[in-house]
Order: structure tokens, then C-alpha cells, then sequence
């Protein structure tokens, strides 16, 4: 069984602007499909971020999508979604693996790594 957990309350340009996911644990089969999504409170992000973290590990990056359209990007097995109306970012992952059970995060810009 594959287990990923995504938790991230990341503070954008204003305090007021949050990013959270909408489920706090999403568990799937090997080979199955999984979504995680994060809703957002900014009116327009620059972007979008999802990163995934092993035990012990950095947060790695995984894909970015557009926060002022609808936007869609696919990097290998990752399909990034931002739907503006409904102000909802998803991460897709087809066919899961093991290996793919992981700490995500959503982040939008600016991330912390870019605050001085």
C-alpha cells in the first residue's frame, strides 16, 4: 500500500495568503493513481509549487504550475493542475510506486526558501 501524507501552511505575499491541502493523509495500491490538492487564499500567485520529502531528506522539487491561469504541466510520471476559479492546485501521480510514499508539500510563491 502506498501512503502519502501532505501538510504545508506556506505564507505568501500577504499573512493572509495560505496554501493547505485538503486532505491531511491519501493512500493508494501500487500501480493505482493518486491526486493530492492543496486549496490557496491569494487572489494570484506567480506560481505554484509541489515538493516531495523523504525521511531524513530535503524537500525536493517535483513540478510548478502558472497561479495566475488555468495551467497544467506533466513532468514523467507528475501532472501539475491549477484551477484559478476555484483557487485548487493538484498534484497527479500515475501509476504509484512504493517508492513514491513521501512527505508532499504545495507551496505558493513566494516559498520560504525565497523570504531574505
Amino acid at each position: 500500500m502506498l501512503s502519502s501524507t501532505g501538510t504545508a501552511s506556506i505564507l505568501g505575499e500577504s499573512i493572509q495568503d495560505e496554501i493547505t491541502p485538503t486532505k491531511r493523509e491519501v493512500h493508494a495500491l501500487e500501480s493505482q493513481n493518486l491526486t493530492l490538492s492543496c486549496n490557496y487564499t491569494a487572489n494570484n500567485p506567480t506560481y505554484l509549487y509541489w515538493y516531495r520529502q523523504y525521511p531524513r531528506s530535503k524537500p525536493e522539487f517535483i513540478i510548478l504550475t502558472l497561479g495566475t491561469t488555468d495551467d497544467k504541466k506533466k513532468e514523467g510520471r507528475f501532472t501539475g493542475k491549477n484551477k484559478k476559479e476555484s483557487k485548487q492546485v493538484h498534484l497527479e501521480l500515475s501509476s504509484a510506486e512504493v517508492t513514491d510514499s513521501a512527505l508532499y508539500y504545495c507551496a505558493l510563491q513566494p516559498t520560504v526558501t525565497e523570504n531574505p
